[in-house]
């Protein structure tokens, strides 16, 4: 009896804390660790001078109003999502002052001047649902890559994926991206 005591089977176990470390610092260098990308804006330049506070006239400010119930309104009417992209494009292509010769909007007195005048205000509420800051977002970008698109195929007969450098720069000038923001209020 005694000698079974003396020959019970062992683990050496120092050599299972080796293998594990190992196998840790394997997994720590072979993951890859996905990084958000966000939405890519670019941010206007830091205004220095006094002259930054311009006059804006209401009819170039498109509002679009996202509530706590993650309804969505233009011009302070409820819409749905879907109609958002028709609404935008109307409202920067509009043309009001018959200025743009480019432009295949309706001339709507309550519409933008022309687009490089059109603002997009974007407010929502701070228990607006993300998706569907996200998903209007999306439709205000496509808005606007319709109207590019059109411009492209009509000035340069080409898609922007096809426009050189110089003319992607024209297509962005005849239709700036402006998207105002603004800050939500938390209480």
């Amino acid at each position: 009896m005694r000698n079974s005591r003396r020959n019970a089977p062992s683990v050496n176990a120092g050599s299972m804390a080796d293998i594990a470390f190992l196998l840790l610092i394997f997994f720590l260098v072979t993951t890859t660790i996905s990084a958000d990308k966000g939405i890519l804006r670019k941010l206007p330049p830091e205004c220095l001078t006094p002259d930054c506070d311009i006059i804006i006239n209401d009819r170039n400010i498109f509002k679009i109003y996202i509530n706590m119930n993650n309804e969505i309104m233009a011009e302070d009417e409820i819409i749905e999502l879907e109609e958002l992209k028709d609404l935008v494009i109307s409202f920067v292509d509009n043309n009001g002052a018959n200025e743009c010769d480019y432009c295949n909007g309706k001339q709507l007195p309550e519409s933008s001047d022309k687009p490089q005048e059109a603002i997009i205000s974007l407010k929502h509420d701070a228990l607006t649902n993300y998706a569907t800051f996200i998903y209007v977002q999306d439709e205000i970008s496509e808005a606007y890559l319709h109207v590019r698109t059109t411009y492209a195929k009509n000035m340069f007969n080409k898609v922007p994926d096809e426009l050189t450098k110089e003319e992607l720069i024209e297509v962005k000038k005849a239709y700036p991206f402006i998207l105002s923001e603004v800050k939500v209020d938390r209480d």
